[in-house]
């Protein structure tokens, strides 16, 4: 039976506590916004690269959906272990080891000349990241409680639709504006400046960020105190089983197959929006990019809504499983009406508002059941075995797009598994989701 998280009776009340997590969440989140937005470009900027990329290096649809998922396969190798890591190492180094690999790895693409070196560096970069989202999650959990957790979670993965918001314009504008520029290619333009800022910030977090409360010098010793009793009294009421107990639990495998349905719509739009828009007739990689901000504007603002929509009713599983099954009618459309630009951003925006509001909401489960090193290990398996869609999401979008000449057949795909998290989000027990 899980158990139901109770703040003690001598404890302060949430609105007096409201300045002090207003000062921590604006000393952290922002920054940890800036880190997955550089770490999230990092990882679908190949989308765009595939623009320019496929035609110079005569890459079929194939190639590069199998190049831009087997990330995926190096992230489920080495999450687990990588987020342990970073529960006993400390966050600071973790982090910074992490986003300082990537960025070097992305850079590097830039020599890809054939499809077993795409697939190498493609496979590296997943090696580098890993730990680095769920490592960011249990980190939110040793400064907040569960019930600041979930919109501050939101906050965070903002950066999904930011990254998309931001670097769309700023890749289009580097593949438009760079191409033939000291012998290079656009795409190759592309990896080198947006790897870079990757290491910068990674040297940054080595300076910014405290492990736990009892480091952060900004914070008086009356405020380390109360962040610390809030979170003490939490982890008590937990779970921390060993970690094969942890990773073995049903409940564990059932959130799992939730996020795995909602990552496969995430990344199947993430690495193809580019070419579906293109596929409508627009043609100019900065016009593109433009438009590709759209659907992340829009998502920005949708997760925001109905995050606090979700916090103030308390009410999970509805938020997940509505805004779950609006993502796969946008889908739907988005293929429908794909000969038509101004339809199909419509239907796009609708999906990936519905995609991107699901995400945060979901991981307000695990992390009120699970706690220590089980938490570490649980979200870690979690998000590793989910983002095997992420590998089978673009290849099979690729394999489908070569076999039936059209990526609709693979849109559709990905619109049913949207709706087969949402049933599964129904399924779960109300005292559990509904917190």
């Amino acid at each position: 039976m899980e158990t139901v998280i109770t703040p003690g009776a001598s404890a302060p009340s949430a609105s007096a506590e409201d300045p002090l997590y207003r000062k921590v969440t604006l000393r952290l989140v922002p920054f940890l916004v800036l880190c997955y937005v550089v770490a999230y470009l990092d990882r679908v900027n190949v989308g765009f690269a595939k623009l320019q990329m496929l035609q110079d290096l005569n890459f079929s649809d194939t190639v590069y959906g199998l190049g831009a998922g087997i990330f995926f396969l190096g992230y489920f190798l080495f999450e687990v272990p990588s987020n342990i890591i970073l529960h006993r190492v400390g966050a600071r180094r973790w982090i910074a080891r992490i986003m300082i690999t990537w960025g070097i790895i992305s850079a590097a693409m830039i020599f890809v000349t054939t499809p077993g070196m795409f697939y190498l560096l493609r496979f590296l970069l997943g090696l580098a990241e890993a730990g680095f989202f769920p490592g960011i999650i249990l980190y939110l959990t040793y400064w907040f409680p569960h019930a600041r957790r979930g919109r501050i979670t939101t906050f965070f993965m903002t950066a999904v639709p930011l990254s998309g918001l931001i670097g769309g314009p700023i890749s289009g504008w580097i593949m438009h504006t760079f191409h033939g520029d000291h012998g290079m290619a656009g795409w190759q333009w592309l990896f080198i400046l947006e790897g870079i800022p990757s290491v910068i910030i990674g040297l940054i977090v080595l300076v910014y960020l405290d492990d736990r409360i009892s480091q952060a010098k900004w914070l008086t010793e009356s405020e380390r105190a109360t962040l610390a009793r809030n979170i003490e009294a939490e982890e008590k009421v937990k779970e921390d089983p060993p970690i094969r107990e942890a990773m073995t639990k049903p409940r564990v495998w059932a959130m799992a197959s939730i996020y795995f349905s909602f990552v496969m719509g995430l990344y199947g739009v993430g690495f193809w929006m580019p070419t579906l828009i293109r596929n409508t007739g627009v043609q100019d990689p900065l016009t593109i990019g433009l438009l590709t901000a759209v659907p992340n504007l829009f998502a920005v603002i949708g997760m925001i809504l109905i995050s606090r929509s979700s916090d103030r009713e308390h009410e999970r599983r509805w938020h997940l499983a509505i805004p779950s099954l609006i993502g796969a009618v946008g889908l739907v459309f988005s293929a429908m009406y794909s000969g038509n630009t101004w339809i199909a951003i419509v239907a796009l925006t609708v999906a990936n508002v519905g995609i991107c509001t699901v995400l945060p909401l979901f991981w307000s489960l695990p992390t009120a059941v699970l706690g220590g090193t089980a938490a570490a290990a649980g979200i870690a398996l979690i998000n590793s075995v989910s983002n095997l869609a992420g590998f089978i999401s673009p290849y099979l979008v690729g394999w489908l797009k070569d076999t039936t000449g059209s990526t609709n057949s693979g849109i559709y795909v990905l619109a049913a598994c949207l709706c087969v998290g949402a049933l599964v989000a129904l399924a779960q027990p109300a005292k559990l989701v509904n917190r």
